[in-house]
């Protein structure tokens, strides 16, 4: 009898287990900011958690260096979860941001990161934690010696070490998630391919993440979620245009792809007709990595079902491409002629933000 009572008993509960993890789409919420004369996004991104060059993105007609007393300041901390499993740490590069699923149901830690500089690319794929370490030894690679002869064979634990105070070493080869001493180069791609958090944040992770933890690396700048009844988009600046959005706050975007415009249509399931396609040109064009509205189920108020009937839609994948193909014809029909409204900053307007009370933290 007892031995049936524990069995029935672990039945009960394998599917509150299953079920244990964070059910929303997104993690953390919008704030506006009113500047003080001494702001500079480079403190600003480090009081709020936030990268370089997702301020920069957020905020483009803003100097980043002397945004001005009183100018009011996007804060991007709001964040859509990218489309992996919900395990371990995620990272995605193109939002230079670390997401670690370790706290059950409750929201996943989230870090800003810098990743590594073009021809040095943080490898994409699975992987996980081999080992940890407090007070790592930074050791050069031989490309590193060569272009600066003056670095030593290997530097000890210190301030001058590049890998800061803990360093969680991957199965990728010379790939380590570690802190730094320059933390400006956070929400950059400035490493040799590691993965930089804030020190306070190196700290953080290392003391929640044990060995062996599943890494999964992603490149994902389009993330797409239903919040309640509408459907956001968040657009990133891919990898290879975060140096340039970095350095002038404008990029010139590529065009949607067919898997990504597959993938929103997908995404709005039963209401892709309410899809809001000059919006999404939009965004994606501008990438200013904050969400975006871009439909809206019909009514006001969230209806029992229908975000779930959106999981259970099963979309014909001929249909899908059908559609999209046609959406992107339409969607970039006279690209020349509304080409220099979307690089004129006289006429750029902040895309549609979400309908929800912002706070002004210093007014």
């Amino acid at each position: 009898m007892k031995k049936f009572f524990l069995f029935a008993l672990t039945l009960s509960l394998a599917p509150i287990a299953a079920r244990a993890e964070y059910s929303l789409p997104y993690v953390g919420d919008m704030v506006e900011y009113r500047a003080k004369y001494e702001d500079t996004f480079v403190y600003l991104a480090r009081d709020y958690n936030l990268g370089f060059v997702e301020m920069r993105a957020a905020n483009p007609t803003v100097d980043p260096w002397i945004p001005g007393s009183g100018t009011k300041i996007i804060l991007p901390t709001r964040h859509l979860l990218p489309e992996a499993q919900r395990k371990g740490v995620v990272i995605n590069l193109p939002e230079m941001r670390l997401y670690a699923f370790v706290n059950g149901d409750d929201a996943p830690n989230s870090y800003p990161i810098g990743i590594g500089r073009e021809g040095l690319d943080t490898p994409l794929g699975v992987t996980k934690v081999v080992r940890k370490t407090e007070g790592p030894t930074w050791t050069p690679t031989p490309r590193m010696r060569r272009e600066k002869p003056e670095l030593p064979a290997t530097m000890p634990p210190g301030p001058e070490n590049p890998m800061g105070t803990h360093a969680l070493y991957l199965g990728f080869p010379l790939v380590a998630i570690h802190g730094t001493n320059r933390a400006f180069g956070i929400g950059r791609r400035i490493s040799s391919g590691c993965i930089r958090l804030y020190p306070e944040g190196i700290i953080e992770l290392y003391n929640i993440i044990p060995v062996g933890t599943q890494v999964t690396v992603l490149n994902q700048p389009i993330k797409l979620a239903w919040v309640g009844d509408t459907l956001f988009i968040e657009a990133h600046p891919e990898i290879e245009q975060a140096i340039r959005m970095e350095e002038t706050g404008e990029i010139v975007s590529a065009k949607l792809s067919n898997a990504d415009m597959e993938r929103i249509i997908k995404a709005a399931g039963p209401y892709k007709d309410r899809l809001q396609w000059p919006v999404i040109r939009t965004a994606v064009k501008e990438r200013r990595g904050y969400p975006i509205m871009i439909a809206r189920m019909p009514g006001a108020e969230v209806k029992k079902g229908d975000v779930a009937a959106l999981d259970q839609a099963v979309l014909d994948k001929k249909i899908v491409k059908q559609e999209a193909a046609k959406a992107l014809e339409i969607m970039y029909a006279g690209e020349e002629e509304v080409q220099d409204l979307n690089i004129d900053p006289k006429k750029k307007k902040t895309p549609y933000l979400e309908n929800r009370p912002s706070r002004t933290l210093n007014p």
